[in-house]
């Protein structure tokens, strides 16, 4: 199993996640997005953390990752705050496991 975490996005939103030892890439592009996407990926990690900012420049790449159990690819605000995506992706899963949106 998998404890490998890593976190994609722009340098002033994410640097704060070494911290916590996490793999860190810095990426603006979506073609440095994608390919730290299918890095982490094939390294084997299991939890990724991108920008929703990132993540809407690459949603074709997240989208194919979506049926597999890891990586766990998870949306977080960036520095310029929430565009609400990753609560959207959220309550969808939620719906789709439970059958119901509580959230």
């Amino acid at each position: 199993m998998s404890r490998k975490v890593g976190v994609i996005g722009d340098k002033y939103s994410v640097m704060l996640f070494k911290l916590f030892d996490f793999q860190v890439h810095y990426a603006e592009s979506s073609s440095q997005i994608r390919a730290a996407i299918r890095d982490m990926a094939e390294k084997d990690y299991g939890v990724i953390f991108i920008t929703e900012e990132a993540a809407a420049s690459v949603k074709e790449t997240i989208e194919s990752y979506k049926s597999r159990l890891t990586p766990a690819i998870i949306l977080i605000p960036s520095q310029h705050g929430s565009q609400g995506i990753g609560m959207e992706e959220i309550r969808d899963n939620v719906e789709r496991a439970i059958g119901q949106n509580i959230l």
